[in-house]
C-alpha cells in the first residue's frame, strides 16, 4: 500500500506545474511606462511573478539604503541619476544581462551596476479638455501666465526623479546648466505664484481624470493617454528644448532572489522584452528600430531634435544640490 501511495505521489507531483517563481521589483508601476504590459510578460514568459510597486525613483533609493543590512528587493528600476547614487552606494551590484554590450557606451556602468533600458522625452502631458478653453501651451514660459493657474502640475524634483528632470529641462531653457540652477529656480518660484499641482508619485490617472490638466512628464505617457484613454490628449515637446533621459535598472546588491533577479533582468534586455517597451511608446535601450505603426504616433523627427542628452553623471552629481535648493528657496 505504501509503494502504491508513493507511486501515486511521485506521479501527481510529475503532471503538476512547477511553482512559478517570485521575484521583488522596487518601483515597478503598472500605471508609468506601461510596466503593467511588462509584468504580464514577465509572468507569462519567464513564470516569474513581481507585484506591482508604485514608489518613485527616491522612494525606492531610499528603501534600498534603509534595507541594505537585510535586502528585500532583487531588482530595481529609477531615474538613470538615482541608479548611478544607487551603484555609488553599493545598494546596487554588478551584473552584466544578455544584451548588456548593445547599450550605448555612457548609458551603462562599465560593471554592470546600472543600464539603461529604455528612454523617454520631457514635455508636457496635456489633458486639452481639462484646461477650460485655455489654448494647449507650447512652452515652458507659457506655464507662468495668469490663464494657466492651477492648471499645471509637476513631481516634487527634490524626491522624484522625473521631476528633477523637468527642473534640468526648465533650467537649460532658461540658460542654465548643470552647474547653475539658479534659472530653475526663478521659473518654480513664478510656477508657484500660479498654484501649481506638486505630487510626489506617478499621476498619469490624475491627468485622464482632468485632475492635473498640464503635466511635466515623458512622451510615452502622453501618447498612451492619446492613443488609448478616452478624451483629448497631446505631447507638447516645449518651444525652449527638452532633455532626453533614460531609465535604468539593476540588480540588487544581497538580493534574496538573486539568480531570478538576473532572469527577469536578462528578459527586459531581450529581443522580447525591448520591443514591449515600443509598444508603450519608449525607445528601447538596445538599438532597435520603433515599428513604422508606433513611429507614426510620435511627433516629427524635427521636433526631437530640440531635445538633448546631458552629462547624467553630471546630473547625479547635481541631484541633492538642487533639491536643496528646491526646497529651501521655492515657496
Amino acid at each position: 500500500m505504501k509503494h502504491t501511495l508513493l507511486a501515486v505521489a511521485v506521479t501527481m507531483a510529475a503532471v503538476l506545474p512547477a511553482k512559478a517563481e517570485d521575484a521583488i521589483c522596487y518601483n515597478c508601476p503598472p500605471q508609468w511606462a506601461d510596466w503593467a504590459s511588462m509584468l504580464k510578460a514577465i509572468d507569462e514568459k519567464i513564470d516569474v511573478q513581481m507585484p506591482h510597486d508604485n514608489k518613485n525613483s527616491g522612494q525606492t533609493l531610499s528603501q534600498l539604503l534603509a534595507e541594505r543590512a537585510s535586502p528585500v528587493a532583487d531588482v530595481a528600476y529609477y531615474g538613470v541619476t538615482t541608479g548611478i547614487k544607487a551603484g555609488n552606494e553599493g545598494v546596487a551590484t554588478a551584473y552584466k544581462p544578455k544584451g548588456f554590450d548593445d547599450i550605448p557606451a555612457g548609458l551603462k556602468d562599465p560593471e554592470g551596476k546600472w543600464f539603461a533600458i529604455h528612454y523617454g522625452t520631457l514635455g508636457f502631458f496635456v489633458n486639452v479638455d481639462a484646461l477650460g478653453g485655455a489654448p494647449v501651451p507650447q512652452c515652458f514660459a507659457d506655464l507662468t501666465k495668469p490663464e494657466y493657474r492651477g492648471l499645471v502640475g509637476y513631481l516634487d524634483p527634490s524626491s522624484a526623479f522625473v521631476g528633477y528632470a523637468g527642473a534640468v529641462a526648465a533650467n537649460l531653457a532658461f540658460g542654465g546648466d548643470l552647474s547653475n540652477f539658479d534659472p530653475a529656480i526663478e521659473f518654480f518660484n513664478k510656477l508657484a505664484e500660479n498654484d501649481p499641482i506638486v505630487p510626489k508619485q506617478t499621476s498619469f490617472a490624475r491627468v485622464v481624470s482632468g485632475e492635473i490638466p498640464i503635466l511635466f512628464d515623458y512622451d510615452f505617457n502622453a501618447y498612451r493617454g492619446k492613443y488609448e484613454e478616452d478624451g483629448n490628449f497631446e505631447f507638447v515637446l516645449p518651444c525652449e528644448g527638452s532633455i532626453r533621459v533614460p531609465y535604468v535598472m539593476s540588480l540588487v546588491a544581497g538580493a534574496p532572489h538573486e539568480e531570478t533577479g538576473k532572469k527577469v533582468l536578462d528578459f527586459i534586455l531581450s529581443d522580447e522584452g525591448q520591443a514591449i517597451w515600443t509598444n508603450a511608446y519608449l525607445q528601447p535601450a538596445r538599438p532597435v528600430e520603433l515599428p513604422a505603426e508606433v513611429a507614426a504616433k510620435f511627433l516629427p523627427a524635427k521636433d526631437y531634435e530640440r531635445a538633448v542628452a546631458v552629462d547624467y553623471a553630471e546630473m547625479e552629481k547635481a541631484q541633492a544640490r538642487f533639491g536643496e535648493r528646491y526646497l529651501n528657496e521655492v515657496k
